[in-house]
C-alpha cells in the first residue's frame, strides 16, 4: 500500500501537523530497550521498486504463480489514488513489487521501498500513538486510507499513524483495519476469531495453503539515515525489541526479523526477504527473476535476493 502519496492528498485537505523528534535515529536503538508486556505492532507487508526487467519477471513468472498465492491488482486508495503491484501472499503477511515508473513521483523511483505494520486487536493503534509520544514524537501523523472497489464509493480500509510527513526513499506506518472493510463482501476477508480482532490473518485469506509460501520470516532493506530515524521510534512504539547492530539496526519480535543497513539514498531499497514454507521441500532449487535471485529448500525456508543499487 502506498501510504506517502496519499497522506499528502490527505493532508492537503486538513490543516498540516507538525513533527517534533528528540534524539531520533540509530542513535536510539538500545542494546537492551525496554519491552512492553504485550507487542502491539507486527510486520504486516513490505514493498520495493526495482529495475523495469526484475519487475516485468516477476509479474509474468509461472514460477511464482505456483510459489505462491500470486495476483497483480490495481487498487484506488484514497483521493483516486491508484497504483498496480505484484503481490505474494501468506499466511498473516504478504509482499506488494513494483517496477520504476508504476508509481508517480518519489514513490516510484528505483530503491524506493515501503513497510506497513498492523495491529492485531481493535483499539491499539490508539496505544501506539501514545507511545510515540514517549519516543519523541510528540505530534504523530494519523490520517485514514480508503477503497474504491470499483464502484465510486470509497470504503474505509485502514487508519494509519506515522512519525514524519518527509522521507528519502523508505516509508513505514502503523496500521489498523477498519471493521467497514472486514464488513463489505468484496473484501473477501475472515470472520473475526474473538471479539475486535483486527488482526493478519482475518485480512488475509486462506488461498496461501495450495503454494508453498507461508509466511514473511525476514527481511532486509537498506535505508537512509533519515528514513531510520523517522522509523526507529515507530518499531519501539510498537514493542519491537530494536537493536543496533554493525551498519544498521534489527528489530526483533513478532515473528518476522526486520534489518536496516543505513545507505547513501542511491544504495537504498529491498535486499532479501526470508520466507517459511507450508512444507519442507527435499531439494533446492534456483529460480532466476529477471536481476532477483529465490532459492527455495532444502528444508521449510526460502530466500529472495534482489541486487544493490549503485
Amino acid at each position: 500500500m502506498l501510504i506517502r502519496r496519499t497522506m499528502r492528498k490527505t493532508l492537503a485537505l486538513t490543516a498540516a501537523l507538525a513533527l517534533t523528534l528528540t534524539g531520533a535515529g540509530a542513535a536510539q536503538a538500545e542494546e537492551n530497550p525496554p519491552v512492553s508486556d504485550r507487542q502491539l505492532l507486527f510486520f504486516n507487508h513490505a514493498y520495493g521498486v526495482f529495475d523495469r526487467e526484475t519487475a516485468d519477471a516477476i509479474e509474468h513468472s509461472a514460477y511464482l504463480k505456483e510459489f505462491a498465492s500470486f495476483q497483480v491488482r490495481t487498487t484506488t486508495g484514497t483521493g483516486g489514488q491508484k497504483w498496480t503491484g505484484r503481490y505474494l501472499m501468506g499466511r498473516e503477511t504478504y509482499l506488494e513489487l513494483f517496477g520504476v515508473g508504476d508509481i508517480d513521483g518519489q514513490s516510484g523511483a528505483l530503491g524506493s521501498a515501503g513497510m506497513g505494520t498492523s495491529v492485531e486487536r481493535s483499539g491499539d493503534l490508539a496505544k501506539v500513538t501514545e507511545r510515540l509520544k514517549d519516543e519523541g514524537v510528540a505530534h504523530p501523523l494519523q490520517f485514514l486510507q480508503t477503497r474504491d472497489f470499483g464502484d465510486g464509493v470509497p470504503v474505509p480500509w485502514f487508519d494509519a499513524v506515522l512519525t514524519s510527513e518527509q522521507y528519502d526513499a523508505f516509508d513505514t506506518w502503523g496500521m489498523e483495519y477498519r471493521p467497514e472493510y472486514f464488513a463489505d463482501p468484496r473484501s473477501k476477508t475472515e470472520p473475526e476469531r474473538f471479539p475486535g480482532d483486527v488482526g493478519r490473518e482475518r485480512y488475509l485469506n486462506n488461498d496461501y495453503r495450495d503454494h508453498q509460501m507461508r509466511d514473511v520470516a525476514g527481511i532486509h532493506l537498506a535505508v537512509t539515515e533519515r528514513d531510520l530515524a523517522n522509523t526507529v521510534p515507530l518499531l519501539k512504539a510498537g514493542g519491537f525489541v530494536v537493536r543496533t547492530v554493525p551498519g544498521g539496526v534489527v528489530a526483533l519480535r513478532g515473528g518476522t526479523t526486520i534489518r536496516f543497513d543505513a545507505v547513501p539514498r542511491a544504495q537504498a531499497g529491498l535486499r532479501q526477504i526470508d520466507l517459511t514454507l507450508n512444507r519442507p521441500v527435499a531439494d533446492r532449487h534456483e529460480e532466476r527473476i529477471g536481476r532477483s535471485t529465490l532459492v527455495v529448500g532444502p528444508g521449510p525456508r526460502a530466500v529472495w535476493t534482489f541486487p544493490a543499487n549503485g
